[in-house]
């Protein structure tokens, strides 16, 4: 589904070059739940905008659905970005004067295909996430929580490829962080989504497949969730993200 091959990217600031990414390779199989985890500064945000083609790579390539990204145009990324990839973000992003129904529909208003087929799987997201009930609400009026669920639909609205989540959890209670992290779960294994989540916190990540552990720009160690239980898994990231601390 998607896949990240010796991927570079740098900034100039001033006369000197900073380079973040330095060769960084992973791929994401269709109805898999992948997170980076990584320390401040190890290139996670700047993966997840590349792999959004928000900002331009040095060199590498990058697949989505078999696609090769590098050299489409403007007109092309925009198109890719609002059907094939589906975005939630740490903030929520949902525009207030929109009720939560429209909200979900609004990347199909903006691609011009917001019609009866659209309006009916936006009800069955509003179902399958458990916010029928707060569907004609403002964003004002509900919870972080149902914001995120919210943001998580609005995600699926154009059935992408792909979706890319940046640090979801990151201004939830732990609460909260559980109905959304549930919530990615089900959108995996209900509606067979694919979820490539950037996250600093080992709880969120013991959910998914597979985390992969940036380390000064570099894949550092990839971590399989297998059948083992989820309070190891989380385990076993503390162990590692310790054990790269100390290195």
């Amino acid at each position: 589904m998607l896949k990240v091959e010796n991927l570079h990217k740098s900034y100039q600031v001033g006369k000197t070059t900073y380079e973040v990414l330095k060769g960084v390779s992973l791929e994401v199989k269709k109805g898999e739940f992948v997170a980076v985890m990584g320390a401040s500064g190890s290139g996670k945000t700047t993966l997840l905008n590349c792999i959004s083609c928000y900002i331009p790579v040095d060199r590498g390539q990058i697949t989505l659905g078999g696609q090769p990204l590098a050299k489409l145009g403007e007109d092309a990324l925009a198109e890719i970005r609002n059907q094939k990839l589906g975005f939630v973000f740490q903030d929520f992003l949902l525009l207030d004067g929109l009720t939560v129904r429209e909200n979900i529909l609004l990347p199909a208003i903006i691609g011009g295909s917001a019609e009866a087929a659209e309006e009916e799987r936006a009800d069955q997201l509003c179902q399958v996430f458990g916010i029928s009930a707060i569907r004609d609400k403002y964003p004002a009026e509900i919870s972080g929580g149902e914001k995120q669920r919210t943001a998580v639909a609005r995600a699926l609205i154009n059935q992408p490829l792909l979706i890319l989540a940046d640090e979801p959890t990151g201004n939830l209670d732990s609460k909260s962080s559980r109905a959304v992290i549930d919530t990615f779960r089900q959108a995996k294994e209900t509606l067979g989504a694919t979820i490539f989540m950037v996250t600093h916190d080992s709880f969120a990540a013991s959910f998914c497949d597979r985390v992969v552990i940036l380390r000064d720009g570099v894949v550092w160690r990839t971590l399989e969730k297998g059948s083992g239980d989820r309070a190891a898994f989380q385990d076993l990231l503390l162990d590692s993200i310790r054990e790269m601390g100390r290195e």
